[in-house]
């Protein structure tokens, strides 16, 4: 696998390689030194204006992007496996998504939702409630961001329960709020020193096949047997659950480990919170990633790549608990803005359209086992795991078993030396994820495992 592979010109359609309409070949090209000197001179400049505390995990500085590659200032391109950390999923510049932001501009840009509706946000609504699990009767609410999403879902649990409690999960991650630093697993460098956080939130081991080798309903009992000691369940208003975890590093969990934990929320009052932000939205080869486990969450918050890089999120859930709400009690200035909400109806009606389910689940028989291979070859690998598009692996020792964040920090920057994006993860730092676009080419994937693999044999 060290020889890599390029990626051809021809029409993009999922599964092929070139851009229609679009000067930017989808293929990797490598030109400058990466960050080449465009991107180092823009990079002085960011850094005497632009806060410290916004990070950087490549200091290349991105021109233009279509379907699966981002063009630099430079004129490098790179394959994305990251997506916008799984916002890109119908590809960069989607013809269809620039085609609906074009026309709702020159149409409405803001009235505010709560003042004076408009079509865009309730067409997006009924999306949601179609696509989403159970054929219950279901509402929503828009906003801004994955973590707004999760406030408001912790908002409507509260009322509709008359609870305060919050129960989350170890290795989860929801935000970067004052409540959702609260819900975080891990502290650095999402909480580190913004503290006091919200109080009443309540963590509890979590189901992770690959350290804790425990069943689901092993780990399900471990689970509900730690909150009904340390909080008690008449207390808890809501249990937040990723159904693959995100930024913990895309654990699956154990089968039979989310039914069980939905059936003691729903024999306890609890409403069961899905935070699918970056694990919904055809990411897995599902419309939502609990479908995958047999779920029906209460409320599901949905995010990233609702809308092709437009921000927006929202909360979808049992009509009951939604209007638990007081009129006035949810919204926001910018929530559910009508480009946005545009560009969503435009992500969601081709979901459907081009079966982007169905190159999700594509791009899973072409990735995972190209990373199964690698792992054979590299025992650094000791876990390749995910669903659909949205695929991890796992370094550690392969003596020790203990966590490689080195290896990994050195693979993830060599590739990117070799123009593939990899995005790294892990509650330990040393998971490496791929959350490619639904339209990246084969050719394109396995190019990019090429050069994982390069820089993995490399001494």
């Amino acid at each position: 696998m060290t020889d890599t592979l390029s990626a051809s010109s021809a029409s993009l359609a999922p599964g092929s390689d070139t851009a229609p309409g679009s000067e930017i070949a989808q293929e990797r090209r490598v030109v400058t030194e990466i960050p080449g000197p465009r991107s180092r001179e823009l990079h002085e400049r960011r850094l005497a204006v632009v806060s410290a505390g916004v990070g950087t995990t490549l200091p290349v500085y991105i021109d233009r992007a279509h379907g699966a590659i981002a063009v630099d200032v430079d004129g490098n391109h790179f394959i994305d496996l990251g997506g916008g950390i799984g916002v890109t999923t119908v590809g960069h510049t989607d013809d269809s998504v620039v085609e609906a932001v074009r026309e709702q501009v020159g149409r409405l840009t803001h009235t505010l939702f709560t003042v004076t509706p408009y079509e865009p946000y309730v067409r997006v609504a009924e999306l949601l409630v179609q696509h989403s699990p159970g054929d219950h009767a279901k509402k929503v609410v828009l906003v801004n961001s994955g973590a707004e999403a999760l406030e408001n879902a912790v908002k409507i649990a509260r009322k509709h329960t008359g609870r305060n409690g919050v129960a989350v999960l170890d290795h989860g991650y929801h935000g970067r709020t004052n409540l959702t630093m609260a819900m975080n697993f891990k502290a650095a460098p999402f909480n580190t020193g913004f503290g006091p956080f919200a109080g009443d939130v309540h963590h509890a081991p979590s189901s992770y096949p690959y350290l804790d080798k425990l069943s689901g309903a092993e780990a399900a009992k471990r689970t509900i047997g730690y909150l009904e000691k340390r909080v008690g369940a008449t207390d808890l208003a809501c249990l937040v659950v990723e159904p693959i975890q995100g930024e913990g590093g895309f654990m699956v969990p154990a089968e039979g480990y989310l039914p069980a934990l939905v059936e003691w929320c729903r024999a306890n009052g609890i409403v069961f919170v899905a935070d699918e932000v970056q694990c919904g939205v055809a990411r897995t080869g599902a419309f939502y990633a609990s479908e995958h486990f047999g779920i029906v969450p209460d409320l599901i918050t949905t995010a990233k790549g609702i809308a092709g890089g437009m921000p927006l999120a929202g909360v979808v859930g049992r009509a009951e608990i939604m209007d638990s709400a007081h009129a006035g009690g949810l919204g926001g200035t910018f929530g559910g803005n009508p480009v946005a909400c545009a560009a969503a109806v435009a992500v969601l009606e081709q979901i459907v359209s081009r079966d982007l389910l169905a190159e999700a689940r594509r791009i899973e028989g072409v990735l995972k086992p190209a990373l199964l291979e690698l792992q054979k070859q590299h025992p650094v690998i000791g876990d390749v795991r995910g669903m659909g598009a949205m695929l991890a692996i796992e370094f550690t020792d392969p003596e020790t078993g203990e966590p490689d964040a080195a290896t990994v920090a050195r693979v993830a920057a060599a590739a990117a030396e070799q123009g593939v994006l990899a995005l790294t993860a892990g509650t330990y730092g040393n998971v490496i994820r791929f959350l490619p676009s639904l339209v990246i080419s084969d050719a394109l994937l396995i190019d990019a495992v090429g050069v994982l693999d390069a820089a993995l044999s490399a001494s």
